[in-house]
């Protein structure tokens, strides 16, 4: 049997598909946890769990067809449930759910060039991983903070540029550190890699970062902005 071909979609689509079931295994391994416990049965078959494109969740056999038509996820992750510490065990299965978000949407997006390829990732990495969510490293937000833009990417106002370069180090953090913090900052316009030679802006909404020149902003109009919407948020805003 021949492996389907995923058909084509856009980074947006399969970014909507990843948070929606990303959301579904999030629920599971929190809220619905006991559910989840109970329904994971050490003398049942191996089970996999699943989070679907509507956001719900579900604790299944594998697919029989071989090869599947998506990916599947970790297989089995009943047999470990009374063996470890339940913490331990939410977070083993979080985090091979982590790795079969990934597995799922490369795989939608495998006609995607480099460049949206980049892109995705970039929106995926902005979201806490299930395993931080699990294990309470990191809190999820169900709305950004309209002031969150101003803290992100260690508190350097809304623009990564040379000024609030030289403000970090003034305050005592080394020009090497923030150059490091950077380093896998992706645009979110064109998916390009931070350069400490030129001026970026963050979103205070969505705290995606984009060149200034990919969003039409230079550093002496974003110093007149109160709050940076990008063109996106203002798109949706409209709606």
């Amino acid at each position: 049997m021949a492996a389907v071909s995923p058909s084509p979609r856009t980074v947006e689509e399969i970014f909507k598909d990843y948070s929606a079931r990303r959301a579904g295994i999030v629920r599971a391994l929190t809220y619905d946890v006991d559910e989840f416990y109970g329904l994971c049965d050490p003398e049942k078959e191996n089970l996999c769990l699943y989070g679907h494109p509507n956001e719900s969740w579900e604790v299944n056999l594998p697919a029989e067809e071989v090869p599947p038509e998506l990916p599947e996820p970790a297989l089995g992750i009943n047999f470990a449930r009374d063996g470890m510490n339940q913490r331990d065990w939410l977070s083993l299965v979080a985090v091979h759910s982590d790795c079969w978000l990934l597995s799922v949407a490369f795989y939608l997006g495998a006609r995607l060039n480099r460049n949206e390829r980049k892109r995705m990732f970039s929106l995926i990495n902005d979201l806490p991983t299930v395993y931080e969510l699990v294990t309470e490293r990191k809190p999820e937000k169900d709305k950004p903070n309209v002031d969150s833009g101003n803290r992100s990417r260690g508190g350097t106002k809304r623009s990564i540029d040379g000024q609030a370069k030289t403000i970090q180090k003034l305050e005592g953090e080394s020009y090497e550190e923030d150059e490091d913090e950077h380093s896998e900052t992706l645009c979110g316009s064109c998916g390009g890699n931070y350069s400490a030679d030129e001026f970026w802006i963050g979103c205070d909404i969505c705290e995606r970062w984009f060149h200034g020149k990919c969003v039409k902003i230079t550093p002496a109009k974003a110093e007149n902005i109160k709050q940076y919407k990008c063109p996106s948020c203002m798109k949706r805003g409209k709606q």
